[in-house]
């Protein structure tokens, strides 16, 4: 009789191409598979080497894959991988037996397909986006990545209006020297929070710089005013811009190739991918250093108070590595070096 087998779990069969369920138990007899009805009628059956299992996914029900097309499926998940531990399909040889080196050939041109797209494809799109977006897109996506800051890690300022309002005065005169004028960069005062001592530019224009900055620099404005044009350097030269299509574009990467991943991660590598566009690229670092120099100069300040900036990061924070303690300026000590290099250039022309 059928049922003289083994029964290795219950579920129900469909026939080849069909959704038409049928009530069954799928039983191991002699190296073979068969799934039966309740009365023990032979539904399919096949050698155990020739019906193949779907890989287990939480609690979604497996399938066993008869020859014929025909399919018998169960969510007792746990009775199919005890069948296949004991010998069934389990061990290294059956692992042989499925592997396909097509499978495998897929896998390395998905990757190497990624990197090309990361490091030759994804950099030519940003660019090409930069000079198509309007100026509404940047005042956007700069009140959504100051939206996310303002609910995720900074909080209202707790300097003074008068002392506020000094070093506005300040970075409005640097700002006048800057390509659109004054009237384009916005000055936002926040407390950092853990962020600590920082100031950062969105692609608008709108400039953030923190209390615990402020309180660092003692009374020293004109160095703060130094790290001011820095951030109007990243905005001139689009930084911030280029590193939110940057962000979108890897997160974008990572959808078309992980597929449907979630709206939680989703929401992780938007927003973010926004906090981490407040981060450059060495070279964009220099260019915002060389352009803060420049505009010191135009309004007849200091051109080497940034560098100040970075002593303060040395002898009070204990900064005295290539990788800095903030993560949106790396490299303090050789940053130092090239700014007081660039101004003896300048000053020499």
């Amino acid at each position: 009789m059928v049922s003289d087998g083994e029964t290795i779990a219950t579920g129900e069969w469909y026939p080849p191409h069909s959704s038409a369920a049928v009530p069954a138990r799928l039983l191991s007899r002699g190296g073979r598979l068969i799934a039966v009805t309740a009365e023990d009628a032979a539904l399919s059956d096949g050698t155990i080497g020739k019906v193949s299992f779907t890989a287990r996914v939480g609690s979604i029900p497996r399938r066993a894959v008869f020859t014929d097309g025909s399919v018998f499926e169960s969510a007792d998940n746990d009775a199919i991988d005890a069948f296949l531990r004991a010998g069934g399909k389990s061990g290294w040889v059956h692992r042989l037996e499925e592997f396909h080196p097509r499978i495998f050939v897929f896998a390395v041109a998905v990757v190497l397909l990624a990197v090309g797209i990361y490091r030759y494809a994804l950099p030519a799109l940003v660019e090409v986006a930069i000079f198509v977006t309007p100026p509404v897109v940047s005042e956007m996506m700069s009140y959504g990545a100051l939206n996310t800051l303002d609910t995720t890690a900074l909080s209202p300022s707790h300097i003074k209006e008068i002392r506020q309002a000094e070093i506005a005065d300040r970075f409005r005169k640097v700002a006048a020297n800057a390509e659109g004028g004054a009237d384009r960069y916005v000055l936002n005062f926040r407390n950092g929070g853990l962020i600590g001592p920082n100031a950062f530019a969105l692609p608008d224009g709108n400039i953030v710089l923190t209390d615990q900055l402020i309180e660092l620099a003692g009374g020293d404005d004109e160095m703060i005013t130094g790290v001011l044009a820095h951030e109007i350097g990243h905005v001139e030269y689009k930084h911030s811009l280029r590193q939110l299509y940057r962000a979108a574009g890897v997160a974008g990467l990572v959808m078309l190739i992980a597929g449907d991943i979630g709206s939680g991660v989703e929401d992780i590598l938007t927003q973010g991918g926004g906090l981490l566009a407040l981060s450059y690229s060495r070279g964009a670092e220099a260019e915002a250093d060389r352009r803060s120099v420049e505009l010191m100069r135009k309004a007849g300040m200091d051109p080497v108070a940034i560098a100040r900036f970075f002593d303060l990061l040395e002898t009070k924070l204990g900064d005295h590595s290539r990788t800095s303690m903030l993560s949106t300026h790396p490299g303090t000590p050789e940053r130092k070096q090239a700014i007081l290099d660039y101004v003896e250039i300048l000053r020499r022309d």
